[in-house]
Order: C-alpha cells, then structure tokens, then sequence
C-alpha cells in the first residue's frame, strides 16, 4: 500500500496528505485486486493504526456492495476467510478494537450476509456463532453484526428500491424459517449469562431483541422465561432503560385485540406488583421518560385493540378491554403532570386517544368525566413556562418546549371536543381568579391565563371568528373574559411574554370590539405607547407592528374617530431611518411596512371627502419623495461601496413605504375615487430617476419595478406615459436576471391594456427581443450551473412574453416588426418547442404556435405563412415528442404534449382536407410511418373531440419510441 498517501487518513493530518488519501482510495475502489491488500491486511492485522483498518474495511465494503458478481469463487471465499479470521482475532487481541472501527466491521458483515445467505453462506449466523461462542468480545461483534442485519433489511429511514425490497422479504423468510429460533436462543443465553456481570453486552442484546421483535414471530419472546427475565432487568438500574425499550417493542407488535389485551394486561401486573407504577418514589428522570414511552405504548395498544373489537362488533371483550384501559388513566395522569416535559411529553398520545375514545361514547361516567377534568387541569399547568426560559435568546430547550406546548395545545382542542362546556367553565375559572390578582400573580401564570383564553378560540370553532353571536352561554363567557381583558389593566405587566399574549389574544377576538366599541381607545393605546410599539424590547415592538395593522384593518370602520390622533401618534414611527451606522431606529424597515401599511388603511377607508384624503395621502408621501431626491442625490456622489449600499437599500425601503401604502385601495375604493392619483403619479416621477442610477442598478431598479407593478394596478392608464422611459432605462445594460424581473411587468402591461399599449410594444419589441437574445448568446462556462438555470429562465420568461402578446389579441405587434424579424421570432419559437428539453417552455411554444395558426393560418394570413405551417410548425410537432429527452411519465411534458395535440388541431381547422392531404401524402410517409398507422392517426386527428386525439397522441409516440 501507499503508505505515504495512508497518512492522510488521520484526521489531523494537513489538506494536501488528506486530499492524497481521497485519490488513493478512489484509484483502490477501481483497482482489480487492491482489495485483497486490504483483506490480507485485515486477517494478519499488519496495520495498528485504526484508521487505516477502517480504510481497508471501507475498500472491502466497495467491493461487495458493487463488484461482488465479477470475482471468481476463489476471491469470494477469500473474503468470506478473511472476515471470520478477523472476527477470530477479536477475541485474542489485547486490547479491544475501536467502537467505529467494529461497526464498520459489523457492516460489511451484514453485506456479505445480504449478498450470499440465499445462496452461498447459509450457515451464516451458525459459523459466526461456533466463531464467538461466549467471549464477550465476540458476543459484542456478534450483537453488532444482528443490527447491522436488521438495519439493511428493515430500516424504514433507508429507501430501497423495489428489487431490493423483494430480496429483503426473502431474506427474512428464510431466517424465520431457518434461524431465527437458534438466534433467539442464543440471545437468552447471552442475556442469562452477563445479566449480572455485563450490563453492556446485557444492553446490547435487549436492543437487538427490540429490533427483531417487530418482524419475527412473538411467541418466542412474548413467553414466560423471556418476560420474566426482562422483568427482572426492569429493576436493575443499568438495564432497566433499555429494558423498557425491549418490552414497548413487544407491546407495541401487531396482534389479535384478545391477545394484545391479555399480554399487556399481565405485563402490567407483574409491574405494578414490582413497584414500578409508583412513579412519585422514582427520581431517575431518564428512566421515567423511557417508562413514560412503555405505559403509552401499553395504553395505545389497548386503545388499538378496543377500536377492532368495537368495530368487529365483539362487546363483551371491547367492555374488557375499556375496563383495563380505565385502569391505566391514574398511571397516564401522573406522568402527564410530571414536572419533567419529557416523561409529560411521551404519554400525550395514550392521553389523546383515550379522549376520542371517550368522544365517542353517548355518555360519560362520573369517573370519566372526573378524568377529563384531571387532564384539563393538567395540560393547564403543564401549558406553563418555568422560570429557566430564556426569553430574550430562545435556544434549542426553548425550542423544545414551544413544540411541546403544541402538542398540549392538540390535547385541549380534543378536550374540547369532548366536553366543551366543561372546558369553557374551567378556562374561565383560571382566567377570572388569575386577572383579580395580576399584579401580585408571577408572570408565567398570567401568561397562561390569557394563552388559555387566546386558545379557546380555536378550539371552540366557528365560522369567521363570530365568537359573540351564537349560543349565548359561550358568547357570554368570552365577551366577559374579553372586558376583563381590556379593562384591568394587564397589558401593563412588565414581561414581554405577557404583553405579546396580550396583543395577540385581542387581535384574535376582534369581533368583540364590533360588540363593545367602547374599548377601542384604551386597546388602540396600549398599541401605541410603551406597552406596544413603544415597548423597550425590539421582539416586542416588531410583532406589536404587524398586529397593529391587522387591529386596524379588522375594525375598519370602527375606527373612524381615531384616524387624525393615530396618524399624529404615529408620525415619528414612519420616519426613514438615515443610512448612517450605529442609528438605532424604533422599528427595523420591514416592521415599518406595517405601519405605513396601516396609515394608508386608515385614510383610504376613512368618511373623508376626496380632498382630505388626498391631503392625509400627501402628508404620509410627501417626506418619503423629499428624503428620496436627497438621497438619490447622495448616492451619485458617493464613493464608498458601503456606503452606496447603504443609501440604495435606504432608496429601495423609500419606495416599498409607497408601495405599501397603496395596498389599502380595492375595487371599491379605488385611487381615483380616493382622489389620490396626483399624489401617486407625483412618486412616480419621482422614483423613476433612479432607473438611471448607474450604481446599485440591481437593488434600484427591483424596487421601481415593483412599485411600477403595483401602479399598473392602482394608476390603470394614468400610469401608461411613464411605462416607455421606465422600459428604456431598464433595457440598459441589463443582465438575465433583469429581464427575467422585467418581462412580467411588460407581460402586466400587455394583458391589462392590450390594443391601448401597442404601438409601444410595437416600438419597444425588438429592442427587448435583442436584449434577451445577446444575453442569451453570452457563453458561459460549463459547469456554471447558476448561469445554466438563468438562461433557461429567462428563455421561459422570453416565450411567456409571446405567449402574452399574441393571447391578447395582438398578434399585428409580431407582424408589423418586418418579415426578417417575424421568420427570426417563429424559428426561436420552432426552437423552443423541439430543441430545448423544457417541457415548460415547450408547452408555452406550442400555445404560441396555435395561437399564430388559428390567428394567421386561414386564406387570408399573411403572405409564406401557409409554407411556414407545412416546412416547420407540423415537423415540430412530430420532432419534439421523439426526442429521447421528451419523458412521456413526466406530468410536465405531458401538458407539453397535451398543447402540441392542440396545435395539430388548429391546422386542421384552419387548412381542412389539404393538412389531412399533406400528412398523408408527404410528411408521415417521409418517417417511414406505416400507411394504416398513417390512416389511423388522421382518422383520430378528423375526430370532433378534441380529448380523443389527445389521448391517440400519446399512445401513438409511446408506439413510435424504442
């Protein structure tokens, strides 16, 4: 071997020594016989380093997972030798090998069992076992191996393909047939063996019987000697975890309901009797969560079995069953309320099914009803935080404990399917006695209080949030809850988790202000000062922004009275925050879209006349236009990269404040009823300069773009004198990207205005078509994937843009460029739609094509369009589908196809008998395609309905392709 090229394979070895380690083992993985350098290495153990024999290992493992058919007997039985004189050694050697290097020892093995127990080794198991016999390093490489076994065959995380799949199942018929009760005898003996003197090995093997447990008969195991031996492990403090695990796999098998009731229930005895359910007198919380893990398998499994009893209609034995699942519910209520949320955590499913269990009962018992009580209270206290949660720098315990705060949150909307009534009374007990006293209660307490309240509203569901209209009783009680709410004074409490859930439970329950409007000046407050807004933690104020403006626009015209003060109030809010470092501004720029957001909500909904809010909108835009001419200013003066940067993201944050304003028009209020276009034609122009901006071009002109897009829609032709300049400017030196933003603009243009914009897209079609095809023609590097992906998107957008032109009827846009330019454009459509292998694309180049043929196809198109149909459009529509790359199982290019029938259909109609005449004669004849095949295809092509040749279609080219 390379021992210098070896040395790399320490990982603290330098890149260069690392790199020649790769290449080495890349040329050894190709090599005829490097591998059996490897295996001799490995028998006579030549090597001390552990990683080199990990290498070699590595080389073994390539060899029987990909070139294992082309050795000769000879070698295979050479690496059969090798590995058992290796497993031999294991036993003698001093010391034990390295814990990675003997799983991936025990890898290998599991190939070559996969690879040759069907055929060439059936004694697998049986040679490895004479090989270990009871040496515990052997027992250790023995366990090994089992789970290495069982990962290949069973593992539900490694996808296999269907061939494998079936050589797995075979697999494990044959060992259940063969092996399987040996195994299982050997694994009680080596479990009776080191029990007591061997916790690891001991461990080991009740995970490997947890393993195989799922997919070999349950009699072996599921017997007395085994289970009490695993019940005796239950009260070893070293075994009793993985124990655990043993027994849930057990419990957890598929079976008959009758015996599945019956194990679990004598399971649950001998652990009662052992003191086990005595879960207060147990301080090992890890143990606990894995018991935890056990009772919920054991209740589910119950469950499980009820649910098929029920439902093959055996009462009697679905009674039974009931009973002993009642029996569980004290041991489920312990470890739910458990302080540690793991154990808690691991028992929420038997928790949850046993609540549907009870929804579909007609009526409950006094200790039923007693039990969902208990699990209300439960998942009350559990809901709250402690006081080790970080608030400020949430880390992955918070993140754990926000993800089990869901999974109590699906408890309760169970709970209240159950028994809504019940759960309304209880959240209002805790609401009303926690708010008397909020100034005294700690705050994780208040928090959950309003959590609870903020929670009912999805649990008790109804339409459109009409929580206060309705059945009166629920109305009444969330309508109180609500005022106490509002009116004591809590969204004074100074913690931030109480003050968001304040905000956030309000926003929920808007309704309540349609019933009680007195309340809104006190709620609109506490948004706007310190407790929201202008709260001192940045978290805060950020949501507070958003919630704000849903507050807002929820309560529409409710608000009315309070428009001037809010907008006064908010003034200093809505300043652009300068591009100088270390400006620390209330709100980061994207809260502050919120609140321009809402300023416009308030004005453009308010029962002002025209001229006011024109002048409010004048007011709010104004100082944006006045700071962006400065600005702009600035930015052609500056010199520091940074510094442009950061003058041109303080342009782009200008711009998409007026943007966002705008969001608050709609059909019934629109700009010009508004009397606002002035204003907005005024931002316009003020904005548009900046197109040409030659610094920062690409965030500049993405935030005019998408200020132009939202004008298209709010302007309607007010804005069509800015469109020809803007379009200019952005055509300027511009890369993929550009255009791929700017042909949907021209795209918006063209649907909205149609005939009104031609003859602009007249004037501006070639110079667009010539900035797409030069950037299009730039030669990119090959492996460039990036640049690879943009030319395809940009071709998409390119063919998008004809797609639109000729859909709105303006195909004259196309004709009037000069026949050179009109044959240039249809070749790159005939191109898309056969050269390129993107089923998107080709399927808009075949929408194209039928649009020019039902548009220019008939007698009086123009002149060489006839020819053009017959030379080009009907070969593409054969050429395109017999290409290799045109995947007939794709989805994609099956609408592909689907467009291209179309198109074929659009001949037809246009040019009658002479397309029939032309297939017939000259075009499928000139592919040698069979004269009744020719028949048959302009049979199904003359057919009225036009999804009977789409079909035809793809039978035909599935028939035509090798």
């Amino acid at each position: 071997m390379d021992e210098q090229a070896l040395l790399g394979l320490n990982p603290n070895a330098d890149a260069d020594f690392r790199q020649r380690a790769l290449a080495y083992f890349e040329q050894l993985k190709v090599s005829q016989d490097a591998w059996q350098v490897c295996a001799e290495a490995l028998a006579q153990n030549i090597y001390s380093d552990d990683h080199i024999k990990f290498f070699c290992f590595q080389v073994l493992e390539h060899q029987i997972k990909f070139k294992y058919s082309e050795l000769t007997e000879a070698q295979q039985q050479l690496i059969r030798e090798t590995l058992v004189t290796w497993l031999q050694a294991q036993m003698l050697n001093p010391q034990p090998e390295k814990t990675f290097i003997r799983n991936k020892a025990a890898q290998v093995f599991a190939l070559l069992f996969v690879t040759e127990y069907l055929t060439k080794w059936p004694k697998f198991f049986f040679d490895i076992l004479s090989v270990v016999d009871l040496n515990p390093r052997g027992v250790d490489m023995y366990l090994r191996i089992l789970m290495a076994v069982d990962a290949e065959l069973v593992d539900r995380d490694v996808v296999h393909t269907s061939e494998e799949a079936r050589r797995n199942t075979l697999l494990k018929d044959t060992m259940r047939e063969q092996c399987i009760p040996s195994l299982v005898e050997s694994w009680y003996q080596i479990l009776q063996n080191y029990q007591y003197n061997n916790s690891e090995l001991t461990c080991q093997c009740l995970e490997v019987v947890g393993a195989y447990v799922s997919w070999i008969d349950l009699s072996l195991i599921a017997n007395e000697r085994f289970i009490n031996m695993l019940l005796g492990h239950m009260s070893v403090e070293v075994l009793r975890e993985e124990a655990c695990d043993c027994l849930f796999e057990i419990v957890n098998k598929g079976m008959d309901p009758i015996d599945k009731t019956k194990l679990v229930e004598s399971l649950c005895q001998v652990l009662q009797s052992a003191g086990l359910f005595s879960i207060d007198q147990e301080d090992d919380v890890d143990f606990l969560a894995r018991f935890s893990k056990l009772v919920n398998g054991m209740g589910q499994a119950l469950i499980a079995s009820w649910t098929k009893l029920i439902k093959n209609g055996d009462m009697k034995s679905a009674q039974d069953t009931l009973q002993a699942i009642e029996a569980k519910v004290a041991l489920m209520l312990q470890l739910l309320i458990h302080e540690d949320d793991d154990i808690s955590s691991n028992i929420i499913g038997f928790c949850y099914d046993y609540l549907h269990i009870l929804k579909q009962l007609s009526a409950l018992s006094d200790q039923q009803k007693a039990n969902v009580e208990a699990i209300m209270l439960a998942v009350m206290k559990k809901l709250t935080y402690d006081e080790e949660y970080n608030f400020e720098n949430e880390g992955e315990d918070e993140a754990m404990f926000v993800e089990y705060r869901k999974q109590l949150k699906l408890l309760l909307d169970r709970l209240a399917q159950v028994s809504p009534e019940l759960l309304l009374a209880s959240v209002r007990r805790v609401f009303n006695a926690t708010l008397q006293n909020w100034q005294t209660t700690r705050f994780m307490e208040v928090e959950v209080a309003i959590r609870l309240l903020y929670m009912l509203a999805e649990a008790l569901p109804v339409s459109h949030g009409a929580h206060f209209s309705g059945d009166v009783t629920k109305a009444t009680a969330l309508q109180d809850m609500m005022r106490t709410l509002v009116t004591s004074g809590v969204s004074a409490y100074q913690h931030t988790s109480v003050t968001l859930e304040f905000f956030e439970t309000v926003v929920r329950y808007e309704k309540f202000f349609a019933v009680e409007p007195q309340h809104i000046p006190t709620v609109l407050m506490a948004f706007l000062d310190h407790r929201g807004l202008r709260h001192t933690s940045p978290k805060v104020r950020s949501r507070t922004a958003y919630l704000f403006s849903r507050f807002v626009k929820s309560l529409n015209k409710q608000m009315n009275p309070f428009i001037e003060d809010v907008l006064n109030r908010i003034q200093d809010l809505l300043e652009l925050s300068p591009p100088e470092n270390g400006y620390q501004a209330l709100l980061s720029s994207d809260d502050q879209l919120f609140i321009y957001e809402t300023a416009g909500v308030l004005i453009v909904n308010s029962e002002y006349s025209a001229e006011r809010k024109q002048a409010l909108m004048r007011n709010l835009l104004t100082p944006l236009m006045e700071k962006f001419k400065v600005l702009l200013e600035k930015l052609m003066m500056a010199q520091d990269e940074d510094r442009q940067m950061a003058l041109a993201d303080c342009l782009n944050h200008a711009v998409g404040f007026a943007s966002r304003t705008s969001k608050a028009f709609s059909n019934k209020q629109t700009v010009k009823q508004c009397g606002c276009s002035e204003v907005y034609l005024d931002c316009l122009q003020t904005f548009l300069p900046a197109l040409s901006c030659p610094l920062q071009k690409e965030v500049l002109r993405s935030g005019v773009r998408t200020f132009l897009h939202r004008m298209i829609i709010c302007l309607e032709e007010e804005v069509l004198p800015f469109i020809p300049s803007a379009s200019e400017h952005m055509l300027k030196d511009c890369e993929a990207k550009d255009l791929q933003e700017f042909i949907p603009l021209i795209n918006q243009i063209t649907a909205k205005f149609k005939t009104q914009v031609s003859p602009f897209l007249q004037q501006m079609f070639m110079p667009l078509l010539h900035a797409i095809f030069e950037v299009l023609l730039l030669p990119a590097e090959e492996n460039d994937q990036s640049a690879t992906l943009e030319k395809q998107m940009l071709r998409r957008s390119y063919f998008a843009f004809l797609q639109t032109v000729t859909g709105s009827g303006m195909s004259e846009v196309i004709a009037n460029q000069g026949a050179e330019n009109v044959e240039r454009v249809l070749f790159t459509v005939i191109q898309g739609a056969v050269d390129y292998p993107d089923p998107i694309a080709q399927k808009t180049c075949f929408i194209i094509l039928s649009k020019l043929v039902e548009l220019w196809g008939g007698k009086d198109g123009p002149v060489g369009f006839a020819d053009f149909v017959y030379k080009h459009i009907v070969p593409a529509c054969f050429l395109a589908p017999l290409k290799q790359t045109f995947d007939l199982a794709d989805a994609q290019t099956v609408l592909a196809l689907s467009e291209c029938a179309v198109t074929l259909k659009t001949i037809h109609l246009k040019r009658g008998p002479e397309c029939i005449q032309y297939l017939q004669q000259e075009y499928l004849p000139s592919l040698q395609v069979a004269p009744e095949i020719i028949q048959e295809f302009c049979q199904a092509l003359q057919q009225p309905d036009a999804k009977v040749f789409k079909n035809y279609l793809k039978v035909f080219f599935q028939r035509a392709k090798p």
